[in-house]
């Protein structure tokens, strides 16, 4: 395929698209949710051919939709803030209208023809359910189709690969992903998506139950439409069963909110990061400084260089865990169709097959640990910050961060298994550029406290100056 050129990537231009602003429009008739949804629609047909972030597109029922939403406006009963915003639903979320493929042949043409509870939560809160968003293999590191919207020789990261890429593409306003080791922080960082990862558990997973650290995410092209969809999520179907579910004070966005010390959080990701990304967030850091925010590094702080120690293992933890709680269900894809499958991911049950009992239980007690030096320092910091990838997208077919015959060929997730590990919240904020390409900083706080990492992440990008290397 023939590539066309596409400009480098400059964060103090980019403009993403954005849904709270044309509100004031609906209401006073300027504007339709239908006339934003075709607006949307043009784009996905135009850019669509050559990012391919779509494992099925449900036209006809957004525009449903969106004509349901526009008489709402029209009567003065919008359902909620997000009443009427096209979003595109990760490809391992179940919806009534749409098969959920998982981005595995083995599931093609699956219907399960009902929603899952953050599907069940949008609709009622007026979203409009667009697409279903390109996975990786069943949300694992063998990549699918999609292909990065400002440099298609470049991956868009994983597993939510078709949620980050729409951002970037300006297809959609928002969408759906998860993560367990990086799948949400990764591509949001690759896309020049503002992304949270909230604390683990904070949203529904429904009926996506099987890994003790995997979240719901929520891709967007600002802050306010990230922080709206989350909130609209657990107004009306909470956390997972048995968690307290995602804490705000109010609908809006919390306000900016500058922090008097920050702590930066290199993790194992930092001994293997591109250059220029550290020097792109070493000028961040001065700006932060000079703005008269105190941050610590990991010598700077006992507490601080005790969770550095813990959590350097963090991505050899996860995969265990993950491999270990997967195993059974991929035992069940294995005995029926074990050539459907990637060598990657038979790599992966491999691994799950190995971890006894016993060694699960000593991962869990580390892992436990680990959270443990993360509270430790909570009356010491109000945050801590970091980079949300190694560096810019890597070209296609890249291994990095691939081990035991587990290849990650959507960025290496070095950057982002601690705070999976950690089941901390992160919020991230797109102001970094390193060749031509974004790169986020990574805001996170003590579990439970998005609220305060998504008002960090705000004042952050009003206080840096876009950075670009």
């Amino acid at each position: 395929m023939h590539h066309a050129a596409h400009p480098p990537y400059a964060p103090e231009t980019f403009r993403a698209l954005t849904f709270h602003d044309a509100v004031p429009r609906f209401r006073d008739g300027g504007d339709t949710p239908r006339a934003y949804l075709e607006r949307c629609l043009e784009t996905i047909a135009a850019r669509e051919p050559e990012v391919m972030a779509f494992a099925f597109l449900n036209a006809d029922g957004a525009r449903a939709a969106a004509d349901a939403s526009t008489a709402r406006y029209r009567a003065g009963k919008a359902l909620s803030p997000i009443d009427g915003l096209p979003i595109g639903i990760k490809d391992l979320y179940e919806t009534r209208d749409m098969p959920t493929g998982m981005g595995s042949a083995l599931f093609k043409g699956n219907h399960p023809v009902r929603d899952s509870a953050l599907v069940q939560a949008l609709r009622a809160a007026g979203a409009v359910i667009t697409g279903k968003t390109v996975t990786t293999e069943l949300g694992m590191s063998h990549p699918g189709p999609t292909r990065h919207p400002m440099d298609p020789r470049r991956t868009p990261g994983g597993s939510s690969s078709g949620s980050g890429a729409v951002i970037a593409a300006r297809m959609l306003p928002a969408a759906i992903g998860s993560q367990v080791v990086g799948s949400v922080v990764r591509p949001a960082s690759f896309n020049a998506n503002w992304a949270l990862k909230p604390t683990q558990g904070a949203l529904n997973r429904g009926e996506r139950q099987g890994y003790s650290q995997s979240t719901v995410g929520v891709h967007a092209g600002c802050p306010e439409d990230m922080w709206a969809v989350a909130v609209e999520i657990a107004k009306r179907v909470g956390g997972d069963p048995g968690a307290p579910g995602l804490f705000f004070t109010g609908e809006d966005a919390p306000p900016a909110f500058r922090p008097r010390r920050l702590a930066v959080l290199e993790t194992e990701g930092w001994a293997v990061a591109h250059p220029g990304a550290i020097a792109a967030f070493d000028q961040a850091l001065a700006a932060l400084r000079a703005q008269g925010v105190a941050v610590l590094r990991r010598g700077d702080h006992p507490l601080l260089e005790a969770l550095e120690r813990r959590v350097a293992d963090a991505m050899a933890l996860s995969r265990d865990v993950c491999a270990y709680e997967s195993a059974w269900s991929v035992a069940n894809l294995m005995a029926k169709d074990a050539e459907g499958l990637s060598d990657s991911l038979k790599a992966r049950f491999a691994v799950g097959c190995s971890v006894t009992l016993a060694q699960y239980r000593a991962l869990l007690l580390q892992r436990e640990e680990m959270r443990r030096a993360l509270a430790a320092m909570g009356a010491e910091v109000d945050g801590f910050i970091g980079l949300a990838a190694c560096g810019p997208a890597p070209l296609l077919g890249d291994t990095g961060g691939s081990s035991l015959g587990i290849t990650h060929t959507t960025g290496n997730p070095a950057m982002n298994t601690a705070s999976s590990a950690l089941g901390c919240p992160v919020v991230t904020v797109p102001i970094l550029a390193v060749d031509g390409m974004p790169v986020a900083l990574a805001v996170s706080a003590q579990q439970h406290q998005d609220e305060r990492a998504a008002a960090i992440a705000r004042w952050i990008a009003g206080a840096v100056p876009p950075i670009a290397l």
